[in-house]
């Protein structure tokens, strides 16, 4: 019997500790459904038990950092619970990423261990590590599904390492050393700089968070919750599997966004619970079959990651029916959430704040100095609380610069506080835009593209977008007489080529829609390149235009 960590209250602290929970309070509700695979909570924490059992036998120490690069698939659910209840970390990879950005990750982590799949890219993710470069701390990778390469490891043969009963001893002990201020994952986020940068995240934060996300949500026991958001990110790991677990509501993971094959889950399944950014539900509300599908089963949406139009809003309640909707605000430096609304709040307040400060999270508006602003003036917003990262990966100046001494993290988004104690954001981060619901940092696009020949100069920008919300807009200066240059291509053939060449090197979220040649870029008294300029001239002729 495993002794679970709880506080003073019987909640659990850590995240396999939630598991440990769910498996005895729910152990006969449905955990993971999806991929062909059932699972209760019960079957669930047994699954994770073997293969816990087998990441002891491969050699995971408490402490080893384990990748994971997938879609949301349910094996992604077993193993990275199996990879908490050892002690070791998760490193969640984009799976949008290719084999450049990938191999990044894993060499800046040090991860030892790769779970990974081979059938959900069109090629397969350990041909492209491996054109990558070497990395020197992998010592092994498991394939979950699809084929198996020579070198690597098949689930299979993970799992026949599990068979020594006294390895399940070892698993349990290594459960009861994780304290709450342990590390639990390093999720890789570029920050303001285009900079990758490793959020630690810890495992009493992680469980305290989502114990309050959930409550303002309004997630309950049996719900059954279709995940949309990536499991590589917070808003999947954290708002999803973890807080399904924590309330006993069912895990259905969804690997691509195809609405069809969407509404087509909720109607068979029956979902109640339908997080996602606001593209999800204006594809589905946009989808000529629309009225074909059975929706009626849905009771509560959360959606966020972009600004949310307030029409949206009252269209998801009039045409989807969903009673309850809410937004929220976060960042991965926050554990994924820093406020959120509550589900009985009005579409106007849905729609035009981020909501209320989680309770024990503390919020201020502040110019730049860092002094306090007057009550509804605009400024950056500073967070402190339990949610705060323990820093950045092998970074003390980066983190010493994101938080201050006194704990207050510095997110670099603009906003405002309310006489209500709202949150309204009114600004992002100064340089990165959000394309359907992913976050794109142009300094690192811009450094992919000044790798093309001829290139001289890129500076990217976000500019609205009807269906994604916004999309990048590169200005490049181009090296005279090349590929590139009037002369040789026209407008169209530079933008396919551009295209093509860059969705080689970068997920496709952060591959421009659209490419302009410009003669220079504009420069600011400090010599660097004004983006807003740039921003405004793009908005004002798209205002022209119509």
């Amino acid at each position: 019997m495993a002794t679970v960590a709880t506080n003073l209250g019987g909640v659990p602290t850590t995240i396999p500790g939630a598991l440990r929970t769910a498996a005895t309070q729910y152990a006969t509700l449905d955990a993971v459904v999806g991929d062909g695979v059932r699972l209760t909570f019960a079957e669930l924490d047994a699954q994770v038990d073997r293969w816990s059992a087998a990441l002891v036998a491969s050699g995971v120490a408490a402490g080893d950092r384990i990748a994971m690069w997938m879609p949301n698939r349910a094996a992604f659910v077993t193993a990275s619970f199996a990879v908490y209840r050892v002690g070791a970390v998760l490193v969640p990879i984009s799976s949008r990423y290719r084999g450049d950005e990938a191999a990044a990750i894993i060499r800046r982590s040090g991860a030892s261990m790769l779970f990974t799949v081979t059938d959900f890219l069109d090629t397969d993710p350990l041909v492209m590590l491996a054109a990558a470069g070497p990395l020197p701390a992998l010592r092994e990778s498991i394939v979950l599904s699809g084929p198996v390469p020579a070198g690597a490891t098949s689930l299979v043969e993970l799992l026949a390492r599990a068979d020594d009963p006294a390895l399940h001893d070892t698993v349990l002990a290594r459960e009861a050393a994780i304290d709450a201020d342990d590390i639990s994952d390093i999720i890789f986020t570029s920050g303001t700089t285009g900079q990758p940068k490793g959020a630690m995240l810890r495992h009493g934060a992680s469980v305290r968070t989502y114990l309050g996300w959930s409550e303002r949500v309004g997630l309950r026991e049996g719900d059954r919750y279709l995940v949309v958001f990536p499991f590589f990110h917070t808003s999947g790991l954290k708002s999803g599997i973890l807080a399904c677990v924590l309330c006993g509501a069912s895990i259905h993971p969804q690997a691509v966004f195809d609405v069809p094959a969407m509404m087509q889950r909720v109607a068979d399944e029956r979902i109640t619970m339908l997080p996602g950014p606001p593209t999800v539900f204006q594809s589905i509300l946009a989808h000529p079959d629309l009225a074909s599908f059975d929706l009626s089963s849905i009771r509560s949406a959360v959606t966020g990651a972009a600004v949310v139009p307030e029409e949206v809003i009252r269209r998801m309640r009039s045409e989807l029916h969903i009673p309850d909707i809410v937004t929220g605000y976060g960042l991965t430096e926050t554990t994924g959430t820093i406020s959120v609304c509550y589900h009985a709040d009005s579409p106007e307040v849905v729609a035009g704040t981020c909501g209320h400060p989680l309770d024990g999270v503390e919020v201020r508006i502040v110019d730049d100095d860092g002094a306090d602003v007057e009550p509804g003036t605009s400024g950056e917003l500073w967070a402190r609380g339990f949610n705060v990262m323990a820093g950045y990966l092998d970074d003390p100046d980066g983190t010493a610069e994101a938080i201050t001494p006194d704990g207050w993290l510095k997110t670099g988004d603009i906003g405002v506080i309310d006489a209500d104690g709202r949150i309204h954001i009114t600004d992002r981060k100064k340089e990165m835009f959000i394309v359907g619901g992913f976050n794109a940092y142009p300094a690192e696009i811009e450094s992919r593209l000044v790798e093309h020949p001829d290139i001289v100069q890129a500076a990217v920008v976000g500019v609205p977008d009807e269906r994604m919300g916004e999309v990048g807009l590169a200005f490049l200066v181009v090296r005279p007489g090349g590929s590139l240059d009037g002369g040789s291509l026209d407008a169209d053939s530079v933008a396919a080529t551009l295209t093509a060449w860059s969705r080689q090197r970068m997920a496709n979220f952060k591959v421009p829609r659209s490419f302009r040649i410009v003669d220079s870029l504009p420069l600011n008294g400090t010599g660097k390149i004004a983006k807003a300029e740039l921003r405004a001239t793009m908005l004002a002729e798209t205002e022209g235009s119509r």
